[in-house]
């Protein structure tokens, strides 16, 4: 699974954009928003100090919503989604663990994450984006 216990290496599906991250993973989360439900996240929370873009980072595409505070990046050349900072917590990243390198996500409990009761600021919202709606401030 890791090569040091603590230490993972991802990458998106074409190798373009390669990843470590040093941290213990004790949970994977699932989140049931709209973005989450539709690219089938299983995730992993890490301080932002603990990722590290060994490559690629050029390769990254950025997509943001809703209030624009989650960045969400995914290779702009394979599309696979790599990794994403939170909106909740926003010095935090939660990782595509099927990214990285033999990890096996059946040996790790998973937590499901209330997405869908996130408020949705965003003019022009879509229908399919559900939860509470709150004025653009």
């Amino acid at each position: 699974m890791a090569v040091h216990e603590g230490q993972y290496w991802g990458s998106c599906h074409c190798g373009a954009v390669r990843f470590r991250i040093d941290a213990e993973i004790r949970e994977l989360t699932t989140c049931d928003c709209s973005l989450c439900a539709r690219k089938n996240a299983l995730m992993t929370r890490v301080h932002d100090s603990a990722l590290t873009i060994l490559a690629g980072e050029d390769a990254l595409s950025l997509y943001q919503w809703n209030t624009g505070r989650a960045q969400h990046y995914f290779c702009s050349r394979c599309g696979i989604y790599t990794f994403h900072r939170k909106r909740a917590l926003p010095d935090h990243y939660e990782i595509n663990v099927c990214c990285l390198d033999g990890f096996d996500a059946s040996a790790v409990p998973v937590r499901g994450v209330d997405g869908l009761g996130m408020s949705v600021v965003a003019d022009g919202a879509r229908a399919e984006w559900p939860g509470p709606r709150e004025a653009k401030r």
